[in-house]
């Protein structure tokens, strides 16, 4: 498949800029008078400028947003890592937002399937369905992982107010878990709260978060895809998020989990959603968070040593008997990474028929050692069922 014909090559201004010593821009391939050869790529960057998802005209001309996040990028320093990084550009837009969806979601399956990382940046965070719909043909459930203030399930609204929800419903089903990290309760309505538990799905408040940030991090490794609104960042450190909120997560806790998405041997796409240049403040500070969580991401991605192959010599496995019912639970950690999984048992049903290792912590393990059943690991069996 031809990619270049999708694309707008990256303006000749940005790439004229006088770069420092050992930037990034200088260790990646850029889309400018010729396309990327992606043969042995490993990730691939992907601007977008489509607004109409959010219901306001004046958002919704060409913003020049990815312009600025890349101005930001380029000069950052290389990490320690041999990048194999592709540039393509900015994706056309279609001559609708379905239109432009489509295109981004035939884009990001031949890229998953030629085994290319796609890092989406720029757009409304509506643009999330056509990232998920990427994986329609791959024959696997996937779990997806949102991080935004807000649930975005709306019965009716703008596109970027319901997204979630048709994410949810989208037929046909292929999503084994839905997580949501730092919603705000009080844009939040309890219901959705409610019926994201009655699906067995997680979701953990602002507030939750902080309180046990490392906590968090199995449940960012089980991710297949990651949709992150910086909308959820607070405006003192994002104010060019399109539905900014004075209180949320600080640029560096966007940053750990940028790391920790990076981390995830799982996760096979990210895309950062809901910034406008025309919202941001005169120095790109908006811009700037948004660089530099590419750059934890890119720096975890490189990172990652797990094969996840648990039979292998790289695990240790730890056996703890119960009293109850299961009477044996069984733990694996990796000697590379330190992380730890558990496991659960295989069922009869023909859709889940395999056995399940899901990302756990040591406070998992813990709470088996005392003789109770760790809930992270009760809430997968009862997905499974």
């Amino acid at each position: 498949m031809d990619l270049q014909p999708f694309f707008d090559p990256i303006p000749a201004r940005l790439l004229r800029q006088p770069f420092g010593h050992n930037a990034f821009y200088y260790h990646i391939h850029c889309h400018a008078e010729t396309f990327p050869d992606l043969e042995g790529t490993h990730v691939a960057l992907i601007g977008i400028e489509e607004y109409r998802g959010t219901g306001d005209e004046q958002l919704e001309g060409a913003s020049g947003s990815t312009e600025n996040i890349r101005e930001k990028l380029y000069p950052l320093k290389k990490g320690q890592s041999n990048y194999n990084i592709a540039d393509l550009g900015n994706l056309k837009t279609g001559e609708n937002r379905e239109e432009t969806i489509s295109l981004l979601s035939t884009i990001g399956a031949f890229l998953l399937k030629s085994q290319i990382l796609p890092i989406f940046i720029g757009g409304s965070h509506d643009l999330d369905i056509g990232q998920f719909k990427s994986y329609q043909h791959m024959n696997k459930l996937v779990s997806l992982l949102t991080v935004d203030a807000k649930m975005d399930m709306e019965d009716k609204g703008i596109a970027q107010e319901i997204h979630s929800q048709d994410i949810i419903l989208h037929e046909p089903n292929y999503m084994f878990n839905y997580c949501h990290l730092g919603y705000q309760s009080f844009l939040t309505d309890p219901e959705l709260v409610t019926t994201l538990e009655k699906l067995y799905f997680d979701h953990i408040r602002l507030g939750q978060l902080r309180d046990s940030f490392k906590e968090t991090e199995p449940l960012i490794r089980n991710a297949d895809l990651l949709s992150f609104d910086i909308c959820a960042i607070h405006s003192s450190d994002a104010p060019g998020a399109i539905d900014a909120q004075p209180f949320g997560l600080s640029a560096e806790e966007a940053c750990q989990i940028s790391w920790f998405a990076g981390m995830n041997e799982k996760l096979s796409s990210i895309g950062i959603y809901g910034y406008h240049s025309d919202l941001d403040d005169p120095r790109r500070k908006t811009a700037s968070v948004i660089a530099t969580m590419i750059w934890y991401f890119i720096e975890g991605f490189y990172q990652r040593k797990d094969s996840l192959s648990f039979q292998s010599n790289d695990y240790i496995k730890y056996t703890v008997s119960l009293d109850s019912k299961p009477s044996i639970l069984h733990f694996y950690k990796s000697k590379l990474s330190g992380k730890w999984w558990m496991e659960i048992p295989k069922n009869q049903n023909e859709r889940f028929n395999r056995d399940t290792i899901i990302p756990c912590s040591y406070q998992d393990y813990q709470t088996a050692q005392r003789g109770e059943i760790p809930e992270r690991w009760v809430n997968s069996q009862l997905k499974l069922y």
